[in-house]
């Protein structure tokens, strides 16, 4: 039976255990290596593996035509013996698919999806029409790459073990502490969102931002879409991970990514963290998002707690 919350509403969905399956799909750009890392590091966590037709689909650069990866999601969404749908890759693509799937099936049936980047997308629509909690962290591509230590993470995660981070203080970041319900994700995907069936309420809760390649300017852009459209000024926290592989023009803009974002947020007072190790990095540890968090930032670390 899965948990609900008293105190946030959102529906925890079973943690896994020994022998449960769980299926790889593709809902966005097409794999260009089998998944056998994947598919040996869950056997070792004592899951079993289902593939997905999508696995080893191509149509242009997606893993099968819209219509397929839609029915691959589907098929897992309706599937009660599956436990867990993890994203094997995220790129673009999710934002053809989604409105083609009925997820109707988890509000008596939640289970686990797992991904980050592309797979916002499903994340904020699943928590948004459904209040149920999805998992950021490491994909089936990444695993090759990924550190161990963020693996781990993932295994606790799914299994429902303790999930905690203690981390070096920045000079950037704002002192406090809140507890909310945790939100967020890949910064592109949300700006896309904003104002569509899959956009979340920010009202109260702890906000999670991650980007990566983009130019310094469209950062700007988009926090401050989000500013603009009200999404950060009731939140309770704001959490800034991994912006990796940012660039710049010819004529420099002239700030760096913490100063653009305290700009942005300096007239609110909760606490903001940067620095946190999630993202498009190997270190990307994972988040519980639909759940709820405590965030403390000092003058000397930063914890973050998720409940269990």
């Amino acid at each position: 039976m899965s948990l609900l919350d008293p105190t946030d509403k959102n529906i925890i969905p079973p943690y896994l255990k020994n022998g449960d399956k769980i299926a790889i799909t593709c809902p966005a750009k097409k794999l260009p290596i089998p998944m056998t890392d994947a598919i040996n590091l869950l056997n070792s966590w004592g899951l079993e593996v289902v593939l997905g037709e999508t696995v080893t689909a191509s149509y242009h650069q997606f893993a099968g035509d819209d219509e397929l990866r839609a029915k691959d999601m589907q098929r897992f969404i309706n599937d009660d013996s599956v436990k867990a749908i993890i994203a094997a890759r995220g790129g673009y693509g999710t934002i053809r698919m989604v409105d083609l799937v009925d997820f109707s099936r988890l509000k008596t049936n939640p289970k686990w999806l797992i991904g980050f980047s592309d797979i916002t997308l499903l994340h904020a629509h699943i928590i948004s029409n459904y209040n149920i909690a999805c998992i950021h962290g490491q994909m089936p591509l990444n695993i090759p790459d990924a550190s161990s230590g963020s693996l781990d993470t993932l295994r606790r995660a799914l299994f429902g073990e303790e999930l905690s981070y203690k981390l070096q203080f920045n000079p950037f970041n704002r002192i406090g502490e809140s507890t909310g319900v945790l939100i967020g994700g890949n910064l592109s995907l949300l700006v896309a969102i904003n104002g569509s069936v899959s956009d979340m309420d920010y009202n109260d809760k702890i906000l999670f931002i991650e980007d990566v390649g983009e130019y310094y300017y469209a950062i700007d852009r988009m926090l401050r879409c989000l500013k603009r459209s009200g999404k950060l000024k009731s939140l309770k926290g704001l959490i800034v991970g991994s912006f990796s592989a940012l660039k710049d023009n010819d004529i420099p803009f002239g700030q760096t990514l913490p100063e653009m974002v305290m700009d942005v947020v300096r007239e609110y007072d909760y606490p903001v963290c940067f620095d946190f190790p999630a993202g498009h990095i190997e270190d990307n540890c994972s988040l519980i998002l639909g759940k709820k968090i405590k965030l403390s930032v000092s003058n000397s670390d930063v914890t973050l707690n998720i409940y269990s």
